[in-house]
């Protein structure tokens, strides 16, 4: 491996975690915005099934996508620990519903192991994992994830 290609592997990964369930998934700190509780999200008629619906965020309509549903997991009732992750887009700004926000961590790069085969529903998301502790990070594509001609 060339040197510049060894420093590629060795820059270091900043994610935002968050839960699911009992997963931990992570995505690019670069592209939240922040991080709101639970609030009022006004149902959107003819959305696809993951689409929550829409908040208004100081001015601004914002499409809340539900991380479960759109992963395929099954659905959860809202509680205290539910976040909506405020994330920016090439075009949009659009929230994501999870059952709660962790930490933010850092990890180089050559860390990540590659996607598992994980079958139809999550897979196409999934840019890699990082293993911690006793833990696997599941990396989220985002560009993947957030299609915006189902979202916008």
């Amino acid at each position: 491996m060339s040197s510049a290609a060894e420093r590629l592997d060795d820059t270091v990964i900043q994610c935002v975690t968050f839960t699911l369930g009992e997963e931990t998934y992570g995505i690019d700190v670069m592209r939240v915005q922040e991080v709101l509780r639970m609030s009022d999200i006004a149902p959107v008629p003819s959305a696809p099934p993951f689409v929550v619906g829409i908040i208004n965020l100081r001015g601004n309509v914002v499409t809340v996508i539900d991380a479960r549903g759109r992963l395929g997991l099954p659905a959860k009732a809202p509680d205290d620990a539910t976040r909506i992750v405020i994330l920016e887009t090439a075009r949009h700004v659009v929230g994501l519903l999870v059952d709660g926000v962790t930490e933010v961590v850092e990890f180089p790069r050559s860390e990540i192991e590659a996607t598992p085969n994980v079958g139809e529903e999550g897979g196409p998301y999934i840019e890699g994992v990082f293993a911690r502790d006793d833990d696997l990070l599941i990396l989220l594509d985002l560009n993947r994830f957030l299609v915006e001609d189902e979202i916008g």
